[in-house]
């Protein structure tokens, strides 16, 4: 590398922008070679990894200039990372930067972050599964709970809320100091809901009136006025079958006969305490009380997780990573070219689609386009066998530029304009 020479470094991942916002140092050999041997001809750092595009230039000062310009383009990332988080990123090598260009922009990058509140179950509806099963470990030994008239008795809706709020603030230090598990706010306040839903159905009468087997006394009633047995054929098939026939038939309603079931345990749990069950009891009702409480949290935990990472990428700038990677956005793609002009001179153009076809179909002028050997596929009028199906999103439509500077070429003293060079 010659003394006017520029250079160009491409490294795997921008650690300018990391170092700074992880509060880290790294790439000392690279610092090394920049600072000490390369001594400002290092005109262009170029980096991808971080799935955007940004580019930061150096605000022109007295002091020394180790690089010009910092960019990172890794949009042909599998997903989409923001940019609005490293807004304020200013100083590297001791000099200051400004950003020129962010693809998407800030902007945009702040606004897709509502995607996680919005969009984050339809992304991942997966993750409902183990929600669900996560809130239902965080507060199953708070089951049952039996002390809950206090809220009903309320006069108001205000009282309502304020003995419920306080019932939960009792339930979170209960889980503090006792619990054999850990805590989560949602999971507590869900656990409560769905305790007081039960209470409310057993004073109304609505649930726990007649024991376990209420719907299979009430098959019995519809079985022997609409199915009358004159000859004593059920009974007879009864002694042959050693009893299996009604048995059968009466531990299945009652396993389908959810509610009641969960509401018989309960009272009988909160009248003689948990030691009254045998351990098949306690299985039937934990299974029973998981069922409805994993149907009644999945719709709050994606909820919560996404609101909560919303928060973090948006207000603290935390977890930018998981919070657009949970997004999976496939557009904002670009690619990064260089040309080096007559004069010597490093043009860099960054072209970019603001959205990705979504389905494809094979392009019948490509087949009848005659081809050359060893033709390059850009120099044909049809490049591409593959064309998008709408053409509206056509990326031959649709490309633009998102940024375009120039690297000047550095002059050699006592030399023509006609010997001007550039190393890259």
């Amino acid at each position: 590398v010659g003394e006017r020479d520029s250079v160009i470094i491409m490294t795997h991942e921008p650690n300018w922008l990391l170092d700074w916002y992880f509060n880290n140092v790294s790439g000392k050999n690279v610092k090394h070679l920049i600072c000490d041997y390369l001594k400002g001809r290092c005109k262009l750092r170029i980096a991808g990894d971080m799935h955007h595009y940004m580019r930061h230039s150096y605000v022109p000062s007295d002091g020394p200039v180790y690089v010009q310009h910092l960019l990172v383009n890794g949009c042909g990332g599998a997903f989409l990372h923001p940019t609005h988080v490293f807004s304020n990123f200013r100083k590297f090598y001791g000099t200051t930067y400004e950003s020129k260009a962010a693809y998407p922009s800030f902007e945009d990058s702040s606004r897709i972050a509502l995607g996680n509140i919005l969009k984050f179950r339809k992304k991942n509806w997966q993750f409902d599964f183990i929600g669900g099963i996560v809130y239902f470990v965080l507060v199953f030994s708070m089951f049952p709970q039996c002390e809950l008239n206090h809220i009903l008795r309320e006069d108001s809706f205000s009282g309502h809320l304020r003995s419920f709020f306080g019932t939960v603030w009792n339930a979170f230090m209960y889980v503090l100091e006792h619990s054999y598990v850990s805590f989560a706010a949602a999971a507590l306040i869900l656990m409560l809901l769905l305790e007081l839903g039960v209470e409310t159905c057993i004073q109304h009468k609505l649930l726990a009136t007649s024991g376990y087997h209420t719907l299979y006394q009430w098959y019995r009633s519809v079985e022997s006025e609409h199915f009358p047995d004159p000859t004593g054929l059920r009974a007879r098939i009864e002694q042959w079958t050693f009893g299996l026939y009604p048995a059968c038939i009466k531990y299945l309603m009652s396993a389908f006969d959810i509610p009641e079931v969960m509401a018989v345990t309960r009272s009988n749990i909160c009248k003689n305490g948990m030691q009254s069950l045998s351990r098949g009891g306690a299985v039937i009702y934990y299974a029973s009380v998981f069922l409805y409480f994993w149907v009644f949290s999945t719709p709050v935990v994606s909820l919560v997780l996404g609101s909560y990472l919303y928060i973090c990428v948006n207000w603290l700038h935390l977890h930018f990573d998981e919070a657009f990677s949970s997004l999976r956005i496939a557009n904002y793609k670009a690619f990064t070219r260089f040309h080096i002009n007559h004069d010597g001179d490093l043009e860099v153009y960054t072209l970019a689609v603001d959205k990705v076809p979504k389905e494809w179909e094979l392009d019948p002028d490509w087949d009848g386009e005659l081809k050359q050997p060893q033709q390059l596929s850009h120099l044909r009028r049809f490049p591409s066998k593959w064309r998008a199906a709408s053409a509206h999103q056509d990326p031959l439509n649709t490309v633009k530029i998102i940024d375009h500077f120039v690297i000047q070429q550095t002059e050699k003293p006592d030399l023509g304009a006609s010997n001007r060079s550039v190393t890259c």
